[in-house]
């Protein structure tokens, strides 16, 4: 059986394909209460983004989910979007949106297979076990068809997996690399486990940033789960409005979606804060997948010397290792999280284009910036902080 036997169907709501048909397809290896691999896939997450009008009318995420089915019954699925924008993706094409527009093309609106506001990287194309070629296929062919037929400029998908990036490239589509900063666990027992495998010169620097950082003149705390609770919510959310402001103009969050994931998406969260004088002043929130740790947002209300690195990295790997998880995902962008433990990483995207010339123009950009990324990963790593071979003096 081949893709073109396969029906493709689109939602507006994803309840509308429903949570047991979603997860089947995005999270098969959660069944009997195991965690997901990926927490952003999930229907939880997902409906939580549409529930609190994190997406949907008037934020330029309009929600056009992708379904693929064979005689009635599911086999794939794959959270679409159309974008007015281009906001919130992490995988910038505002230049290729300037060029389109300037050449007297119309750029928006596209299409986007993504975890909106959700630099992660993880399955795109989310199929029932036993349909993973025949239901990638389909969707990559159904998501192209979609664009083609409906006049859009273009489609993309991000942070998908490299193995979906070779099967796209095989459709016909353009996969793009770029990079982040993650952390890998070593079997490491404790954070001091880590810093043993650092040169001397990062080893001191880390433990007097984690020295400074503590002596903040207040406690560290860690939630998850039922501890978290609403109070805890209402102190995150004005952290959170506040680098969302300075980064975005207007955070992509609304307030409902923290009461929203107090309700369902707890058991997903770490939530770190900060609290001194009886208030709480710098949050970072991560989400806990079944081997990553994904680090999210950030905000503080005081700032103290090096807490955010405590908050967003330090304790990150802290969790990671107690959670026996074998990474730690830092978000974009950073070159500051190298001298941290944190080393480059590669990440792809793909994109389709209708205009056949445009298309020609942006396959040509991305060769050239695939061989700067790989340069840029191959020096970044030279210069991480860990122990080279030559033997280093005692500390």
């Amino acid at each position: 059986m081949n893709a073109r036997d396969v029906e493709i169907r689109i939602a507006s709501r994803i309840a509308q394909i429903g949570q047991a048909e979603w997860d089947a397809c995005a999270c098969p290896e959660a069944t009997g209460g195991a965690r997901p691999a990926d927490p952003f896939t999930t229907f939880r997450f997902l409906s939580a983004l549409e529930e609190s009008g994190s997406v949907g009318p008037g934020t330029g995420w309009q929600p056009q989910y992708l379904s693929a089915a064979i005689d009635g019954q599911i086999i794939a699925v794959a959270p679409m979007y159309a974008k007015s924008h281009s906001q919130g993706e992490y995988i910038f094409d505002h230049s290729w949106a300037h060029a389109f527009e300037r050449a007297g093309g119309r750029y928006y609106p596209k299409l986007q297979i993504a975890v909106p506001h959700t630099p992660a990287t993880g399955r795109r194309f989310l199929t029932r076990p036993g349909f993973e070629e025949t239901g990638t296929a389909a969707l990559i062919q159904g998501a192209v068809q979609l664009t083609d037929s409906n006049g859009l400029s273009s489609l993309h998908i991000t942070f998908c997996t490299q193995d979906e990036a070779a099967a796209a490239e095989q459709l016909g589509l353009l996969a793009r690399k770029s990079q982040q900063f993650h952390w890998h666990n070593a079997g490491f027992e404790d954070f001091d486990g880590f810093l043993a495998t650092l040169s001397s010169r990062k080893r001191k620097n880390i433990r007097k940033e984690r020295q400074q950082a503590q002596a903040f003149g207040g406690e560290i705390e860690v939630f998850t789960g039922d501890d978290l609770q609403p109070e805890h919510w209402d102190a995150f959310w004005q952290f959170y409005q506040d680098t969302g402001a300075r980064k975005w103009g207007t955070p992509y969050l609304t307030r409902a979606f923290f009461d929203i994931a107090q309700d369902q998406l707890r058991d997903d969260m770490a939530l770190v804060l900060a609290k001194r004088d009886g208030a709480w002043v710098a949050g970072a929130l991560n989400f806990i997948g079944a081997d990553a740790l994904y680090g999210r947002y950030w905000g503080c209300t005081e700032h103290h010397p090096f807490l955010h690195f405590e908050l967003c990295y330090y304790q990150a790997i802290d969790i990671a290792i107690k959670l026996g998880l074998s990474t730690v995902e830092a978000g974009a962008q950073g070159e500051h999280k190298l001298a941290r433990g944190y080393l480059p990483q590669a990440t792809w995207s793909l994109h389709w284009m209708r205009d056949e010339g445009f298309m020609r123009a942006v396959e040509d950009y991305l060769v050239q910036e695939r061989a700067a990324v790989d340069e840029e990963i191959d020096i970044l790593t030279d210069y991480g902080p860990f122990k080279r071979v030559e033997v280093e003096e005692q500390e």
